[in-house]
């Protein structure tokens, strides 16, 4: 009988072992999802999206530019490379400025820190699905690459492994906007706030520190600020050049905006 007894404690230990890995597992998922759902329910989802889409579409197809497929004369994708940046320079702290913000302004910060969540998993939560946002956005100009693959003097005359460089490399530059934007967010309860602070730390990072460089006179210290900054990794990746140095500069500064943010959340509990 005690033999029996503590075979079944046993055994509701290990099947609580087993489950919670499970269960919070689910939880993330489940908070994932939401932050997903709640910005396509929402008109600025759509919005945001369909503003990226058209000014891509208009500077290579419409605008006489010398980015213009139809009149460069070259099978490239250049012009979404070079204008990517820039809009997602807007595009993501548009999809991030409410992640946090939202929740401090309503109070349901406390409530969701209250969850069997750890606060890792529920910034990594945010962190994906403000990335996920800004992947589902690129989506459709695979239709621009079909298009300038069929139009190309030959078909199929088109450099794919150097846009698929391209490409990876403009999905890693929106994972370091949303991880900005994210830190942005946790830092105050009003979305404009949040929106244009991520705007300023995003630009300041992609193209402010290199104009930062050009005032010193050592060479050293120019091309250090040159390369801290997001543009020059940026530019070496968009060229299909896939450098170990730069995967890790993108990862490492993904890396730190969401330790930022981790700090900044544990700050409530101080």
């Amino acid at each position: 009988m005690v033999y029996n007894q503590k075979l079944n404690l046993t055994n509701k230990a290990y099947l609580i072992i087993y489950l919670w890995p499970s269960r919070k597992k689910a939880a993330l998922l489940s908070l994932l999802r939401k932050e997903i759902f709640d910005f396509l329910s929402s008109l600025i989802g759509y919005l945001v999206m369909a503003v990226f889409l058209v000014a891509v579409s208009l500077f290579m197809w419409v605008f006489p530019i010398e980015m213009n497929v139809l009149n460069s004369g070259y099978a490239n994708l250049d012009a979404l490379f070079v204008l990517g940046p820039w809009v997602f320079l807007f595009l993501c702290p548009a999809v991030t400025m409410r992640l946090f913000a939202e929740e401090n302004r309503t109070g349901t910060i406390e409530l969701l820190l209250t969850k069997p969540l750890s606060d890792w998993q529920i910034i990594l939560s945010k962190f994906l699905a403000g990335w996920f946002l800004t992947i589902i956005t690129l989506i459709p100009t695979l239709l621009f690459y079909y298009s300038v693959h069929q139009l190309g003097a030959t078909e199929g005359n088109i450099d794919s492994g150097g846009t698929w460089g391209s490409y990876i490399g403009l999905l890693l530059l929106a994972g370091a906007y949303v991880s900005i934007g994210l830190l942005a967010s946790s830092l105050t309860s009003n979305q404009i706030v949040s929106f244009i602070l991520a705007v300023f730390l995003s630009f300041l990072l992609f193209t402010g520190l290199e104009s930062v460089s050009s005032l010193f006179s050592n060479s050293v210290l120019e091309g250090l600020f040159i390369q801290l900054g997001i543009n020059f990794h940026y530019l070496s990746m968009s060229r299909g050049v896939i450098d170990t140095r730069d995967l890790i500069y993108f990862l490492s500064l993904i890396g730190i905006f969401i330790l930022l943010t981790k700090t900044r959340i544990e700050s409530r509990k101080w």
